[in-house]
């Protein structure tokens, strides 16, 4: 098992790495705590020419200016007033590319992760799966924002989870309906697994 370098990241190939992060291991160690899981769901967000990313047509906001860093950072931000999302910053410097982490398979720290949502279900694969449920459940909130995936605190971890291409389902993206036509682009990665149940899944 190792970390990711730095050199994962900042390939230009953004829909590749959503791709294959599938099968990696997400960790945090958020206030002593070590919690994570496999990572099972996974969105691409392409850039200046992608409808559906934070920075389309070169947008910057003191939001958005952290996916114009190198790849390798965090980006999380607060969606709707509610819920933080997690992002994966990946390409090169003033190439604003992303890859949201939409799910896991929680692995690690499950208890920890069960109390930080308050759940009660008995179904497990209610855990993690969504972008909400995964920060909340892993302790990642805005205090993340932009920190290397290199550190201590989030990174992610090629632990050798093989797994096979007819396992992947690919999909188009949910919730950016304002994105008109690339809404309907295939940038979203589902891994076929028992163990993850992947919400508003369209066929």
């Amino acid at each position: 098992m190792r970390k990711l370098p730095i050199s994962y990241y900042t390939r230009t190939d953004t829909l590749e790495i959503a791709k294959d992060l599938l099968g990696k291991y997400l960790i945090t160690n958020i206030s002593g705590k070590i919690t994570g899981g496999i990572i099972a769901e996974t969105e691409a967000y392409n850039g200046v020419f992608d409808k559906a990313s934070h920075a389309y047509n070169g947008r910057r906001t003191k939001r958005t200016e952290t996916m114009y860093s190198s790849g390798g950072i965090s980006y999380v931000y607060f969606s709707y007033g509610m819920h933080y999302l997690f992002n994966v910053v990946t390409s090169v410097k003033e190439d604003p590319k992303a890859v949201l982490i939409r799910g896991i398979i929680p692995e690690f720290g499950i208890e920890e992760q069960i109390k930080r949502r308050n759940f009660t279900k008995k179904e497990k694969t209610q855990l993690t799966n969504g972008p909400a449920k995964l920060c909340q459940a892993l302790g990642i909130t805005k205090l993340q924002n932009g920190i290397s995936l290199l550190g201590d605190t989030i990174w992610v971890e090629d632990r050798y989870f093989k797994i096979s291409k007819n396992k992947i389902i690919t999909t188009s993206r949910v919730g950016v309906e304002y994105a008109g036509e690339d809404s309907m682009l295939p940038y979203r990665f589902i891994l076929d697994n028992p163990n993850y149940v992947p919400v508003k899944l369209r066929k």
